[in-house]
């Protein structure tokens, strides 16, 4: 069976730094680092067997692997077998001093570390396509909604640039977590490095100078200070909750964007082929949206097992992780990617109908200045209780017109309500949606130029895709 994700939704970018060859290949720049550490240092290592293994680093057979693992039933033993085969000047040392987390888990980080910048700069492309909308739509006055009912007017923009804040705090903590992000180290069997200071005949400062040696051969800042085994799997379930964070405001955006494709009012890009239904030709369903719902629910359920594991690590280490992180961290990385894309590609295409949009605020508007036009009642001398009264019943006429498609016939109803001091004028000027919309297109403007545009400086944008 096909898997879909690697089919359908993760981009092949992605789907290399997670690929077995790109991950073996890691393994070998690994064991050059450590050899070459402990030349370095003084090891009597040959220059001819860091050479050898320098020029076999990308020749892998993953036949041959799985031979040599077959009677291994050991990953690790067989790509050092295998990798001895191809550079034999470097068998004798080729792993020397480590265990096989001290390759997996520092492996294991630098594709996170990896998947973490392929996810960084897709986050600033959809950054840069939100402000955009943002920016364009920030005066556009539209219905707002609470409780999914029709409310106080906001505008477009500001409804776009609440996806653009949360994309926003997602890119920062991804930012943040490719800078800072550690590697294991070297630490052997149970943390201890026991394993190095004997090589080293008890010098401790070789020990510590091999591991910064090794950190910064593989392009890190530093080693985690404390581990067992392994690095504490708290690392993978803060990674997982980057990632889930992702899911967060794609499920936000991709929901919102569905109800406004479904009021009319906003659409992702429809294909000039495009079929929106195999029954019914005129449709144009959200497709791209309703993708991104989905996986934004699997990754946020995917990741739980994280959490799990993180907490039965027992003492230095047991295997009941590997399976689990195995299967659900480069998925993880996979379904973020796929849902940046899928917002991506929506946001650049992202059509507003602003005729609609004026249409559905005005079928509501009068309703909404009806406090204000209760203020204004009083002010020119008018009882608070029995204006409300008038002003409760004909709301309440108008409501069952507009419930009928109809225009809301408030206001010219209670021009015709005796004693009603408000004029036509007056009510007109009332009603200007762009004096209702609050602060919002300054709001707009300024976390745009405040917050997004300092974190995107300098950032030429791409073109998204998907892959159907």
């Amino acid at each position: 069976m096909e898997n879909a994700v690697l089919k359908r939704y993760a981009s092949p970018e992605m789907l290399k730094i997670f690929s077995d060859e790109n991950r073996y290949r890691t393994w070998r720049r690994i064991w050059l680092a450590l050899a070459a550490g402990q030349k370095e240092l003084g090891l009597a290592i040959p220059g001819e067997a860091l050479t050898q293994m320098e020029q076999n680093l990308d020749t892998l057979d993953l036949d041959r692997v799985a031979v040599l693992e077959k009677d291994f039933k050991h990953d690790v033993m067989a790509h050092i077998h295998h990798f001895a085969e191809l550079a034999p000047a470097a068998k004798p040392y080729i792993h020397l001093g480590a265990t096989s987390c001290d390759v997996t888990d520092n492996s294991d980080l630098i594709l996170i570390r990896d998947g973490l910048g392929l996810l960084e700069g897709k986050l600033k492309n959809l950054l840069f396509a939100l402000k955009t909308a943002a920016l364009d739509y920030k005066d556009l006055p539209c219905l707002g909604y609470t409780h999914l009912q029709p409310a106080q007017p906001t505008t477009m923009g500001k409804r776009f640039c609440l996806w653009l804040a949360d994309f926003t705090n997602d890119f920062i903590l991804i930012r943040d977590a490719c800078e800072c992000l550690p590697l294991r180290g070297l630490k052997g069997a149970t943390g201890t490095q026991a394993s190095f200071l004997s090589l080293f005949n008890g010098d401790r400062a070789k020990v510590a100078e091999l591991e910064r040696l090794f950190v910064q051969r593989l392009g890190f800042s530093g080693a985690i200070p404390i581990t067992g085994q392994t690095y504490p799997r708290k690392v993978d379930k803060e990674i997982g909750d980057m990632l889930k964070g992702i899911a967060l405001s794609a499920g936000k955006m991709s929901r919102d964007m569905r109800m406004l494709q479904a009021f009319g009012e906003a659409a992702e890009p429809f294909g000039s082929k495009q079929v929106g239904s195999s029954a019914m030709p005129f449709k144009r369903n959200p497709m791209k949206m309703e993708r991104a719902t989905s996986l934004s629910r699997y990754l946020m359920n995917l990741l739980r097992g994280l959490e799990d594991t993180a907490a039965e690590q027992f003492l230095e280490r047991t295997l009941d992780d590997s399976a689990l992180r195995r299967l659900t961290l480069p998925m993880g990385f996979f379904m973020a990617d796929a849902l940046l894309q899928l917002c991506g590609v929506t946001a650049q295409g992202l059509i507003v109908k602003k005729e609609v949009v004026a249409r559905r605020l005005q079928a509501y508007l009068p309703f909404l200045l009806i406090e204000t036009v209760l203020m204004e009642w009083v002010k020119k001398g008018g009882d608070r209780q029995a204006a409300h009264e008038v002003l409760r019943q004909e709301a309440v006429k108008a409501h069952a017109e507009v419930e009928k498609g109809l225009a809301n016939p408030l206001f010219e109803n209670l021009l015709r309500v005796p004693n009603f001091p408000l004029t036509a004028a007056e009510l007109k000027a009332l009603a200007r949606p762009e004096a209702l919309v609050g602060t919002a297109p300054w709001q707009v403007a300024d976390f745009v130029t405040g917050t997004v545009e300092p974190l995107i400086r300098d950032f030429t944008p791409g073109e998204f895709r998907v892959n159907v």
